[in-house]
Formats: C-alpha cells, structure tokens, sequence
C-alpha cells in the first residue's frame, strides 16, 4: 500500500493549475511508511485525491506527479504506455532523425531528459524517482525505437548536472551499457555537424532552436551575418548554407570555437563561414566602437538567470547585449534574439527588447516569433515547460533619423 501524503489547506497550487510538483512546505502529514524515490498518493486537505508521483525527502521538489489519475498504478505498463506516446507524438511533430524524444514533466517522466542523435541516445535523469525508473525507460525506448527500424547503438548518460546534488544523488557521466565513439555525426535542416555526447554542453547539442535555425536559413542569402554566442555554430552554418555573403561566430569557448570551425568544414563553409574566439559581452560593445555595421545580427546568450531572483540582474543583461546587437545592424537588416531562461517570461523579454530599441534608436518590423522546437513540448497548464523564446525583426533608424528626401 503506497503511502498518502495530506496537503495544508490552501497549498497545492502549483499542481491544482495542472503543474507536476509539490514542494516540502506544502505537506500537512504523510500516512504509511516509504523510502525517498517510491510512488505515493496524493490528497488534499479535505481527502480529495490528487494523483500519484514519487517523493523524496532530500529536496525542496517533495513530490514530482506522474498521473492525475488517483487509480493508476505507476507500473511497468504505464510506464511503456508514457514511452510510447512520448516517441509517436515526436513522428508526429518532428524530423525525428535527431530530436528530444523525452522531455520530462511534458511527457509526464518528470526529471527526465533523452536526446536521441540517429543511433545513440543520451539521457541526463535529475531526479531520485526517475532515477530509479530510468534503464526501464530506456529498455522501452530501445525496443520501441526498434519497431520502427531504429537500432541504437550506444546509450551515454549526462546526469553530471549540479542539480542532481539537490536530490541528493552524485553527478554521473558516462557509457549505458556497450561503450562506442561519442562523437556523432548528425543532419539537421540540410546542414551536418559533429555532435560531442561526451564533452559537448548539455546532452551534446541545442535541438530546441532546430526550427528557429531554418528561419535563419530562408533570410540569409547575400547577407553579411554575425552570430554571437555561437556554440558550436549551428545558426552560423544556418546562416552560410543559406547563401549568407560572409558569416563571423563568436563564442568565448575555445572547444566550441574549434567544433564549430570543424562543422563549417564538414560542410564545405569553411571559406564563408568563420569563428572567433572571444568574450561577446565584450566584443559587441567593441564593434559598436569601430563603427561596424552588418546586414543580419544573431545573438543566442546562455541563460542569464535561473531563479526569480536574480531576473532584474538577467534584464540588465539582455538590455545590454541588445542594445549593443541592435546598434550593429544596417538600416533595413535584420535581427535575432533570444532567451532560453524559463524565469524571463515573454513579457519581460519583450519590455527588455522593446527598451533596447529605443535607447538604440531603431525601429523593429517583427518577422518572426517562435518557441522551443514540438519535441520540446509546452504544456499550457505548467509553466515550467515553456522557457524559450526566439524573436526575428527587420530594423530600421528612426525616421527623425532618415534623409529629407523632396
């Protein structure tokens, strides 16, 4: 008999707008005994049944729920019906040679990240319950993968985050099973690249930008583009593939920097297509100095803020490197902006943008707005879920700014 967790009276609300988490706080009582990481029932103050998920003493995220369905056993079946679901609703959605095929909590596998890059899957587990599930899930993963004529040839674990410490599990990198040669050669939207499973930042490559790179792709043609924060290029070679003029990235990691110059090459952009190391926060004011100028500028930052209370600190940072990025743009170019932090919202980013323009004295035309990629999917009642935005605009001076024309 699982044990039965009582919420305070008037807690819960988190899960009660449709989310998947109970925090320490909120906890009246817990009936029965349990070990960290096992299922247990969720009730409200007033006995109302709530669902099941799996709790853990040793984080301030108590209980992670897997099903609203107080009846629903979390077994060996349920958990293949999940897997299942989460892979067919990516052939739906996706290009699925390389895609997110779990995306925890929006696939109701809380805690739980797996990439798959053509035949290797990499999977970074962040919480004890699913820890616990995990080489279940992936032996579901494999043989359903396998129906559809997919064979996995290597599994490699990124659960090296500092999270995990939370949960109070030790960071764990490293092969699933048979080793093989973690560096992956993927297509994505024409353009090919190395993917690093090993060394490479979080589970080895962005696949949430995948769509947002293509709208890069269709404007680039002729243009003088530069990517900032670029990683290991991919919107650079986006870029250059679309017939870009000449495309400069910036990204102050070495590694990255070699990787990226490495996929130009792969592609045969290695003549258009360039990338200097460097400290962006720092570069960007500098070419606004020298009074450069390009016909497409791209800035992809890492997130600025992980916690609500640093959020006025991130938006110092985002209204800084927009400035800075708008500046750089000839009138009637083009511009792309991002955040990939869940804490700044649409709203705040748009107000960031919008501050930036003025103080640049630009004027935006909004191309584009979009969000993560399908196979990163938004659940409109979980917040959580949804942390990536992505802007394109045409830019222009100010009219008080153009020519008297007669």
């Amino acid at each position: 008999m699982s044990a039965i967790v009582t919420l305070k009276k008037g807690e819960g609300r988190t899960i009660k707008k449709g989310g998947a988490w109970i925090f320490d706080n909120e906890i009246e009582s817990i009936m029965g005994e349990y070990e960290n990481g096992d299922i247990v029932i969720v009730h409200d103050f007033d006995g109302f049944q709530m669902g099941r998920g799996f709790i853990n003493n040793q984080s301030k995220i108590r209980i992670r729920m897997m099903s609203r369905n107080p009846e629903q056993e979390i077994n060996s079946a349920y958990i293949e019906k999940l897997v299942r679901q989460a892979w067919n609703y990516r052939k739906d959605v996706i290009d699925t040679s390389s895609c997110r095929v779990i995306f925890g909590e929006a696939d109701y596998l809380p805690g739980l990240v797996v990439d798959k890059y053509e035949d290797v899957l990499v999977v970074e587990s962040l919480a004890l319950g699913i820890d616990k599930m995990k080489q279940e899930i992936l032996d579901d993963l494999v043989k359903i993968l396998a129906e559809d004529g997919i064979k996995i040839r290597g599994i490699y674990e990124r659960s090296d985050a500092k999270v995990r410490e939370k949960e109070g599990l030790e960071r764990r990198k490293g092969f699933i099973g048979q080793e093989f040669d973690t560096k992956v050669q993927i297509v994505e939207n024409g353009v090919k690249y190395w993917v690093d499973v090993e060394n490479g930042q979080k589970t080895g490559f962005f696949l949430d930008q995948k769509l947002n790179r293509l709208a890069i792709q269709k404007l680039a043609k002729g243009k003088t583009v530069i990517d900032c924060f670029t990683h290991t290029g991919s919107f650079a070679l986006n870029a250059g593939l679309g017939g870009a003029a000449s495309v400069t990235g910036y990204d102050i990691s070495d590694l990255a920097v070699a990787q990226a110059t490495e996929n130009a090459g792969l592609n045969g952009l290695q003549d258009t297509v360039k990338f200097e190391q460097a400290n962006v926060l720092d570069k960007l004011p500098e070419l606004v100095r020298e009074g450069k100028q390009f016909d497409f500028v791209i800035l992809d930052p890492p997130a600025f803020t992980k916690s609500r209370e640093t959020i006025k600190k991130a938006a110092r940072g985002y209204r800084e490197i927009n400035l800075c990025g708008l500046k750089l743009v000839k009138n009637g170019g083009y511009f792309a902006t991002c955040s990939c932090s869940h804490f700044m919202d649409q709203e705040n980013f748009s107000r960031v943008i919008a501050e930036s323009a003025k103080a640049a004295h630009k004027e935006l035309r909004q191309i584009e707005f979009k969000t993560q990629a399908p196979d990163h999917p938004i659940l409109w009642n979980d917040d959580e879920s949804y942390y990536l935005k992505f802007l394109i605009f045409q830019v222009y001076d100010e009219r008080r700014f153009w020519p008297v024309t007669e």
